[in-house]
Formats: structure tokens, C-alpha cells, sequence
């Protein structure tokens, strides 16, 4: 049991190790459910207080998750996938919502202050009124919150509109805000962090304890370089994963800003 961290890891860790070993082995498959933490407490000669901390361990990576009055299972590996190059040429073809899979609801519409890092990606200072959308996104089938966000939309394009009520929309936003603006999508931009939530946060995703999150800020402007949207997201980060294809430049070129990592 010492073999992945060594004998001087505390012992929770340690049984963590092990059964994470074991689910990546398929000696525990997807769905199915683990013997009792007083089984396994005997097993590895533990307390269950050591046995529970282990356990902790794996369900904040995701790994295992507890159901109600049931017991405690090997998680489904499905994440989602975000490929964002493609996205709104879909939403162009069949006039759906970016993320149609999925049950919106949106839990506030209307105008409301920025805070300090999207008042930055939009240009404007902090606190600066805009037309905001906050929206929970639930699997349709299981009800499972899978995903957080908002969208910041200037109140010249959006004010008075009907952006203005906590509906969803009938087609993709990014549509609806072309219509309104008169200008058209032409770049956006995405930033990645990898973090703890907010405790607002947590709750809304029923997350356990620890358990990170991944959040994009994306930002959409016209030809002429004014911002359409801003918009973030937020999803477990054991639940999603991003792709990006793109192609290779065949000969020397200095880009703008260059890769750190």
C-alpha cells in the first residue's frame, strides 16, 4: 500500500493511492459500488475516520461519488467537451442554443454592476452598469447542475430589451445580440483558471468539499474591436474537457504574444 507515496505519507493518503490505483486499473469499474466504509475501514486496518478522509480524497478528484441512502459508486469518466472554434458556426446552421443538451434556467436578468475582472475584459470601469444573465444549466435527464455562468452585455445594445427578462432566449445569445446591435461576431478570446469556488458556487454545483472548478471568461467583439459580450462559465473541473484544433504554421512566424508554458 506504500508503493505510490511511500511509507511516511499519512495512511489516508495512502488508501486513497491504492484505490485510485485500483479504479484506473478497472479493478473497480464505472458504476459500480464500492464495499462499505466499514469494510473497507477492516480492511486496511484503519479507523473510520481515516477510512472517510481517504474517501474524501477521491471524491474531490472526482473520482467516486456518494448517492443518498444507497451508497458510494465509481463515477461515469464522460466529460463534457468544449470545442470552441466550433461553436458558433454550429449555432449559425441550426439556430440553437450554444449548449441546447442542456436545461437553462435563468435565475436573473436585468441591469446590474460588474465586478473588477469582467469590468476589465470589457473595457469599462469596475462597477459600471451592463445588462446581466445568469444562468444554471442542469442535465436534462439526471437534473445534475453541470455548469454556471453569466453574460455581459453593454446596455447600448442590451437595455430595454427583452435581454432584460429571465427567459431563454430561442436561439443562441450571440444571435439575439447581433440582431440587436446591427454588427456581427468576429473574434473572441477565452481565459482559462483552474480554482477553488465560492461557497455560492460549490452549493450551486452541489459540489463536495475541496473540489476545484474550472472557469473561461470569453470575450466577443465586432469588426470595428467594441465588445458585444462577455460572458463566463463555470463547471466542475472533473467534468469537462477542453479540445482545441488548429493548424500548424509551416514556416517561421513571431507571434504577438508568445506561449509561456
Amino acid at each position: 500500500m506504500t508503493d505510490e507515496l511511500g511509507a511516511r505519507a499519512p495512511k489516508y493518503l495512502q488508501i486513497a493511492a491504492e484505490l485510485r490505483r485500483s479504479i484506473r486499473d478497472g479493478d473497480l469499474k464505472a458504476g459500480e459500488r464500492l464495499p462499505a466504509e466499514t469494510a473497507l475501514a477492516e480492511r486496511f486496518r484503519v479507523s473510520p475516520i481515516t477510512l472517510r478522509n481517504a474517501m474524501g480524497v477521491l471524491r474531490a478528484e472526482g473520482l467516486i461519488e456518494s448517492r443518498h441512502g444507497v451508497g458510494t459508486f465509481v463515477r461515469e469518466s464522460r466529460r463534457l467537451q468544449r470545442r470552441s472554434r466550433h461553436r458558433y458556426g454550429r449555432a449559425r446552421s441550426d439556430q440553437r442554443l450554444l449548449t441546447a443538451h442542456l436545461r437553462h434556467d435563468i435565475v436573473f436578468a436585468g441591469k446590474a454592476p460588474v465586478r473588477g475582472e469582467i469590468a476589465a475584459a470589457m473595457g469599462v470601469p469596475a462597477g459600471s452598469e451592463v445588462v446581466v444573465r445568469r444562468r444554471h444549466l442542469y442535465d436534462q435527464e439526471t437534473g445534475r447542475p453541470e455548469e454556471i455562468g453569466a453574460s455581459y452585455i453593454p446596455t447600448d445594445i442590451a437595455g430595454g430589451t427583452y435581454l432584460e427578462t429571465p427567459q431563454v432566449v430561442p436561439k443562441a445569445l450571440f444571435l439575439c445580440i447581433e440582431e440587436l446591435s446591427g454588427k456581427r461576431y468576429a473574434t473572441a478570446r477565452d481565459h482559462w483558471f483552474s480554482r477553488l469556488p465560492t461557497a455560492e458556487e460549490a452549493a450551486a454545483l452541489e459540489l463536495p468539499t475541496g473540489a476545484p472548478v474550472m472557469q473561461v471568461i470569453h470575450v466577443a467583439r465586432a469588426d470595428d474591436g467594441s465588445v458585444l459580450e462577455v460572458s463566463e462559465s463555470i463547471w466542475p473541473a472533473d467534468r469537462i474537457v477542453v479540445i482545441d484544433e488548429y493548424p500548424v504554421e509551416p514556416e517561421p512566424a513571431q507571434p504577438d504574444t508568445p506561449s509561456e508554458v
